[in-house]
This record gives structure tokens, sequence and C-alpha cells, in this order.
């Protein structure tokens, strides 16, 4: 018998959190951002969910190679353009939009040779100082541009710094808009806190009016992950966790008052205590630095850890589920077979992370498997 530690992907709640970007922005086109493997779902365990996508967005050519190979004929975004020359032969093949963000990815495609002229996203820095022209730079970005013959069409994008908080994106809009005023090609600004946040939506109306973008990039959302996590939660926002990590209880400890727990005894009982081992640890992709008192689910019940995470095994109290034994359900985050959810975000809160980097962060040794 296998260890039994599971990763589980849910295609319906991909579907159904595709449809509230589109809620959000009706009159968009969606990108479904797939980097990182699909935030660690896999790409080809998450493509038939995001058919209905009107386009993905993501980093590397092979992860755009393998997109083709499903037969998406669709358009494909490359967020951070090419990393070398030879990359726009592959751009050419593909049929790959690149963002074009520096000088030097113009001086590669003013040298390019190819039959089939690109379409390509100038990125402006409206304030996020990371990629893109400057507001100073941008005008003439777009003219060497616009005079390549490599180059058919011209968009626009910006990424938003403080869409989560309440800065809010007012201020980069701004720049953005006056960067880009009088210059034709479609834009693309928002990704998921400024889809929920920013633009109207028939669940939530955020009373900010609606951003208008050509195109929105949906990504952590997408994944079932709040934004905004903890002003508000993924319930908040109606959207539905896309992976589950459960496994099962493979000992019971019967604890007095003075016993400890794990590695360095961070953990010392206070009374009789009964704790279950859960077959799951940071050599799977758990936070090692999750401390006592993370949530965790036990037959479908809430509870918590105890003491240190090891590589491959930690603990949990039983008080709250007197009942459980050996192979009882345990889910680290996602959704129980009883039906009772646990938000990954509270979990990555706990361990003083992101759920970005929980569901990234899955071993390759954690079997995954499509939810029926």
């Amino acid at each position: 018998m296998p260890r039994p530690i599971l990763a589980t992907v849910h295609p319906e709640a991909l579907r159904h959190n595709l449809q509230r970007a589109r809620d959000c922005a009706p009159d968009s086109q969606v990108m479904a951002v797939v980097k990182a493997n699909a935030y660690g779902h896999g790409i080809e365990r998450c493509f038939d969910a995001l058919r209905a996508a009107d386009g993905f967005a993501l980093l590397d050519l092979d992860e755009a190679q393998r997109l083709r190979a499903l037969d998406w004929r669709g358009p494909i975004l490359l967020l951070e353009g090419v990393f070398e020359p030879r990359d726009l032969e592959l751009c050419s093949r593909l049929h790959l939009w690149h963002a074009v963000h520096c000088t030097e990815q113009i001086d590669w495609l003013a040298a390019h040779k190819t039959q089939v002229p690109h379409r390509v996203f100038l990125k402006l820095n409206s304030g996020m100082n990371r990629l893109g022209f400057t507001p100073a730079a941008f005008r003439s970005a777009w003219a060497r541009l616009n005079a390549l013959p490599q180059v058919d069409e011209i968009s626009f994008m910006t990424h938003f710094s403080d869409a989560d908080g309440p800065r809010g994106i007012a201020h980069q809009v701004a720049v953005f808009e006056a960067a880009t005023a009088d210059l034709p090609g479609e834009r693309s600004l928002a990704n998921s806190a400024a889809i929920l946040r920013h633009a109207t939506s028939p669940l939530r109306g955020s009373g900010n009016g609606h951003l208008a973008a050509d195109w929105v990039r949906e990504g952590i959302s997408l994944y079932g992950s709040a934004p905004d996590y903890p002003q508000h939660s993924a319930a908040d926002w109606g959207l539905l966790p896309t992976m589950t990590l459960s496994s099962r209880l493979i000992g019971v400890q019967q604890l007095r008052a003075g016993d400890t727990v794990g590695y360095g005894s961070t953990f010392t009982a206070d009374g009789d205590l009964r704790v279950g081992v859960v077959a799951c640890g940071y050599a799977d992709g758990y936070p090692r630095v999750a401390p006592t008192g993370t949530p965790i689910l036990v037959a479908g019940q809430r509870t918590r850890t105890l003491g240190r995470v090891s590589m491959d095994m930690l603990a949990v109290d039983l008080t709250p589920v007197p009942e459980a034994g050996i192979g009882a359900e345990v889910v680290l985050w996602g959704r129980s077979a009883t039906g009772a959810v646990l938000p990954i975000d509270e979990v990555a809160r706990a361990a003083g992370t992101l759920s970005y980097e929980l569901m990234c962060a899955v071993a390759p040794r954690v079997p995954f498997a499509a939810a029926a």
C-alpha cells in the first residue's frame, strides 16, 4: 500500500473560480494564469477545466509548449517576455504573445528574422518597480516597436502593487492612462485582487466602479485563495478550493501531563491528551515553520497541530475527535470527505506565509489525482 498522502485537484472549482472573474469583469477577456505549473496544481490536470478561458498567461517556454501539446490554439502570453534572443524563434513557431519590458528585448526583436510578426505587450512600470519601462521612456519604446516589421500588434500592460490593500489602484491607473493615452492597442491591467475588489461584480460590488480593460489576468483567485486575506476570505469572494492535501493517521499516542511532542519538545501536555500522528511532513511540502495551533481537519473536525513538523510526520490534537484512530482522514488544507473545508489561506497565515507558497511547494513525492 502506498503512503497515505494525496493532493487532489478539483476541476469543478477551477471552472467556478474562472466564472467568478467573468462575473466581476464582464466586459473583459480573461487570461488564466498558469505559471509555476498552474500554481502547483499541474497544467495538464487543470487544462480541461480552464478551456473556457480566453487565453493563458505563464512564464516558461516549456509550459507554453505543454499547452500547445494539449491542442490549445488560443492566446498564450509570456508574462516576463523572452530571456534571450533565440527564445523569439519559439515564439514565432508557437505563435506566442510576449511582454516587452526592457530595451534589450526590443533590440532582440529588431535583429530577429521572422516571417510571422509578433504580438507584444509593452509593459509600463506604473509604480511596482519590478519590470517595465518608466513613464518617461514608455512612448519612445512604443515608437521603436511600432517601427519594427517584426512586430504586428502592440498591446499594453502593467501590474498593480497594492490592489489587495487600502492604497488601491487609482494612482497606478492614472499613470497608465497618461502613458498610453491616444495609443492604439488592447489593455491588460487587473490581477486577481483588482478583478475582485475594483471591478463591477453582480455578487459583490466594491463600490469603486468598473476597471476598464480588454484583458484581465486571473491568478491566485483562480485557485481558490483570497488575494486580500484576511480582510476577506475565499468564501467572501465566492471562491472554491481547488486543491486538497490529505493524509491519514498512522499512529496514536496517549500523553499525560508533562509529556512532550516531537523534536525539541516544543509542546508539553498540561493534562491527559490523545495525540494523532499524520503521514505528512516538510518533505511533502507542508511548512516546517507551522507552529503548534495550526488548523487541521481530522475526520472532518477542526483541530490543531502539536509540536514541530518533522520530515515525514506531524502531530495533531485528537481532543475534538475522540473516536478517531489509525486510518482516519486528515486534511491539511482543502475539502474533507465530510464536506468540511479548511481554507489554505488559514494554514498559510498560521505558518507566516501565503497560499501561493503552499500550493507551489507540494513535493514531487506527493501523488496527485483529479477529483471525479
